[in-house]
């Protein structure tokens, strides 16, 4: 059994910084690329950002050069650091992590998060 959980979101004002957790929790042996996705009411989910196993990084336009994406392996955390917070920001926050399971069958597949909110308002 795997399960993620995602942190750290809440009110901020224009122009502020959050700093968002996926962790993996269970029966994980590895993660592969991890993505970040937002939905904000009324709208379709809207993807953010991805890391791969690697480290290598990509951004939706909207995000890039104020989201970072970053990963822990050995705490089996991935993080994304939000700055310059705007209002349209503002949607439910949530992580889709490839995993491979440490116990048979060694199933890899994908798993999703809760969902943390954020909102961005004055």
């Amino acid at each position: 059994q795997v399960q993620l959980v995602e942190s750290g979101g809440g009110l901020v004002q224009p122009g502020g910084s959050l700093r968002l957790s996926c962790a993996a929790s269970g029966s994980v042996l590895s993660i592969g690329a991890v993505n970040w996705y937002r939905q904000a009411p009324g709208k379709e989910r809207e993807w953010v950002a991805v890391i791969s196993a690697g480290g290598s990084t990509n951004y939706a336009d909207s995000v890039r050069g104020r989201f970072t994406i970053s990963r822990d392996n050995a705490k089996n955390t991935v993080y994304l650091q939000m700055i310059s917070l705007k209002p349209e920001d503002t949607a439910v926050y949530s992580c889709n992590a490839i995993v491979k399971e440490s116990r048979p069958p060694y199933r890899t597949a994908h798993y999703w998060g809760q969902g943390t909110q954020v909102t961005v308002s004055s």
